[in-house]
């Protein structure tokens, strides 16, 4: 890692005594971090020279005061080089550590513990600050992380200061080729990696960013949603017993509620009240952004509510819907876009994506609308699910085309 290392020799002037004497001390910065102290030496304010850093002038005092001064410059220039000899790190502290000789005390870190004592952290936040999901992203994170460094050095850990944008570069590339990550669970990995190196540069355990002029871009994947055709074959689809007869029931209300799988799993009774049209409405919060989602009932979520209030498993949970788990939700809704002939890959969260398009953009229902139900922290969130309505963007453009035609014949009657 190339380093910036300069030496400066500079005089106090705030601190001259009564006979004008001032004392000189040096500063050192490496990588824009720096450190100073006394060379004990001293010189009248008017004999120094801050153009030069030395004493001014042929006489005595002043050959003697540069000679010092070239000594300890000299001495400086050593430090580096002993330090880039040993292998270590050039940073402020070792470079205070290697000038002073203390050595006892130093302290080489190195990547994995700190990544380790991140993710366990989190792990007790989960349900406060962070979602299991979260956690176990990051563990997954840390497992590529170890085997990437067994894979490129033959090593189960690494020192902070040989993480460069090198590493960054070749770890993106193992990802890429050895893990077959897509571009976007690629960048994924990379930005929590990212998020350890910050940590790292805040309490100043490295002294550059390796990610300083490293780029990475997020690609725009097409979600999946259901047509209002295809919403409504699973609504009319005769379904007996239980198993698939839930699974529909639940699929349909975050259809209509646009809510994702774990805030439907976390709804209680006390999620329901009556909202500022003094109909019912779902006041909740999305555990993945910790954001508002405020949601009015449609007939057809309110009429599911009604359906199950009832339903053991939700008086002994205390739960307003009795959910499975997401893995047999969406076992099950794969039977289900069979038995009602939709050639998709049914998941449950393309409900949601269902409520976005289908249910509200396409009817009309403006965009901020749609972002304060979703939960959305940004509007350009909810932008994404806008640009797949090719259907809205002809409908809209007919209004227009016929507007146009409107005018051209209202002139040609006026013209006649």
């Amino acid at each position: 890692m190339n380093n910036q290392v300069s030496f400066l020799f500079y005089i106090k002037r705030a601190k001259a005594n009564k006979d004008g004497l001032a004392p000189i001390y040096v500063r050192v910065t490496i990588n824009a971090k720096r450190f100073e102290f006394s060379t004990n030496k001293f010189v009248h304010v008017e004999k120094w020279s801050s153009e030069s850093s030395r004493a001014k002038g042929f006489s005595e005092e002043s050959r003697l005061i540069n000679n010092y001064l070239d000594e300890t410059f000299t001495k400086l220039i050593l430090v580096e080089k002993s330090l880039i000899k040993k292998d270590m790190p050039v940073t402020r502290e070792s470079f205070k550590n290697e000038l002073f000789g203390i050595h006892q005390n130093i302290q080489i870190r190195t990547l994995i513990p700190i990544f380790q004592d991140h993710n366990s952290r989190m792990k007790i936040l989960v349900g406060q600050e962070f979602a299991k999901s979260t956690h176990k992203r990051y563990e997954t994170s840390l497992k590529h992380t170890q085997d990437f460094l067994l894979w490129k050095f033959k090593a189960s850990d690494i020192e902070l200061e040989k993480i460069d944008h090198a590493f960054i570069c070749d770890y993106e590339f193992y990802l890429r080729s050895v893990r077959k990550c897509g571009n976007n669970s690629a960048v994924k990995y990379i930005k929590n990696f990212k998020k350890i190196v910050r940590l790292c540069l805040a309490n100043g355990w490295i002294s550059l960013d390796p990610f300083a002029n490293y780029k990475s871009k997020v690609k725009e994947v097409e979600r999946v949603y259901l047509t209002q055709e295809e919403l409504q074959k699973i609504m009319d689809k005769k379904i007996i017993g239980d198993r698939l007869g839930i699974v529909r029931d639940l699929f349909l209300f975050s259809c209509f509620t646009g809510l994702a799988y774990i805030d439907l799993k976390n709804l209680t009774p006390n999620h329901i009240s009556k909202g500022i049209d003094g109909d019912l409405w779902i006041f909740t919060n999305r555990q993945k952004t910790e954001s508002a989602s405020k949601i009015p009932l449609l007939p057809i979520p309110k009429g599911i509510i009604n359906k199950y209030q009832d339903h053991p498993q939700c008086e002994i949970q205390g739960k307003l819907l009795p959910v499975p788990s997401n893995q047999k939700m969406n076992a099950y809704l794969k039977e289900i876009a069979d038995i009602s002939q939709i050639n998709k890959e049914l998941t449950f969260h393309i409900a949601r994506h269902t409520f976005a398009t289908t249910v509200t953009l396409t009817n009309g229902v403006p965009i901020e609308s749609v972002s304060k139900m979703l939960g959305h922290k940004n509007l350009r969130t909810t932008q994404h699910y806008a640009k797949v309505l090719d259907k809205k963007v002809s409908e809209d453009m007919n209004i227009l085309r016929q507007k146009f035609q409107l005018k051209t014949a209202t002139k040609a009657k006026k013209a006649q």
